[in-house]
Formats: C-alpha cells, structure tokens, sequence
C-alpha cells in the first residue's frame, strides 16, 4: 500500500510538471491579432486583421476526419518540411474552415514576407493571404469533438438571428492549445458576419 501511495504521488507530480509545462508551452505563442467591436450576451463580433496563412485543404467533412492529417501536414513544413529545412514559429489558433471540404491553416509569423517563406516539400501545403475581415465568436472549453463544434455553430448562428445579425454561412472552428494540455483549453467557433 504504502508503495501505491508513493507511485501515485509521483504520478501526480509528474502530470502538475506537465500542465505548467503545457501551459509555458502556448504562453508566448503568436495568435491571430484582432479588436473586439462589440461584445454580446454569450459571444462578440471581432475584426481580424490582414494576415498571411499557410493552409492545406482536405477532402473531408468534419473535424474528426481531417485534424490529424492536416496538423500532420502544415506542422511537417513548419518543423523543417520545406526547400531550406528551415524551422518556423508555431502560432495560434490553428484555424479549420469548416465546408464541402476541410481546409486547415497557420497563421505565419509576422516577421515574415510571403516571397521569403521556404518552399514545401508538400504539394499540398500551399500559401494565402487574408484580407481584414470581421466575424462573430463563440468561445467553449474542454477537447473538442464533432459532436461539441456543431453544438457550438448552432448555438451562435441562433444567437446571431436573436439579435438580427446576418453572416455568411461560412464557419470556422478555432482550436488553441497542444493535444497535452488537459486543462484551461481554449477553442472557439466563428462565421463571418455581414456588414
């Protein structure tokens, strides 16, 4: 018995070291600048700035079919995947535009030109650039699944019409912390709304 205590207690130790590790780990990370324009019972319309992104664009339906793959692929280039082996920043959040396909994309670091960027040795990791545009958000915590982003699209596209905002129908899901960090996780579904 007293053996188990101590293997637990151990256990414990180790999983509180690697929370706060988790937690180092995304606290410096660049995100996606925006400004909030209004904020609004359970969610707030924000405007994103222009932005540069690196994207790959699957054949799948859902969040659960494409994820891996597609973090996969874009992590592969940033971690070295590319013409120069050249390692770039990871940023945040890893943004999934949720239509007919997935595509998935990357913020690329603002340090960076879209003609200085290596090449990918993927073909299908290919480069964008997105105008300022304004969205509404909703934000919701735990690991996300299919089943909680749908739930979350509805919820604020229900919203949305309580308050008679328009939108495009065209929704993302935003997802900001590393598989490992268990707690204090972070994901958010937006739409583009209408002017």
């Amino acid at each position: 018995m007293k053996i188990f205590s101590i293997i637990l207690i151990i256990v414990l130790i180790l999983f509180v070291v690697s929370q706060i590790w988790a937690q180092r780990q995304v606290s410096g990370i660049e995100t996606y600048p925006y400004r909030v324009v209004k904020t609004y019972d359970g969610f707030e319309v924000r405007t994103y700035e222009r932005a540069n992104f690196i994207y790959v664009t699957m054949d799948a339906r859902s969040y659960s079919e494409s994820s891996s793959k597609g973090f996969r692929m874009l992590a592969g280039y940033i971690f070295g995947g590319n013409d120069r082996q050249q390692k770039i920043a990871m940023t945040s959040p890893v943004v999934m535009e949720m239509d007919s396909d997935v595509t998935m994309k990357f913020l690329v670091p603002a340090q960076y030109k879209m003609d200085e960027l290596p090449k990918p040795e993927n073909a299908e990791v290919r480069f964008a650039t997105e105008q300022e545009r304004t969205v509404a958000a909703i934000t919701f915590g735990g690991f996300a699944n299919d089943e909680k982003i749908l739930a979350q699209k509805d919820e604020l596209f229900k919203r949305l019409a309580a308050v008679g905002i328009q939108h495009t129908g065209q929704w993302s899901f935003l997802g900001y912390d590393p598989p490992f960090k268990m707690f204090g996780r972070k994901n958010e579904v937006v739409v583009e709304v209408l002017p």
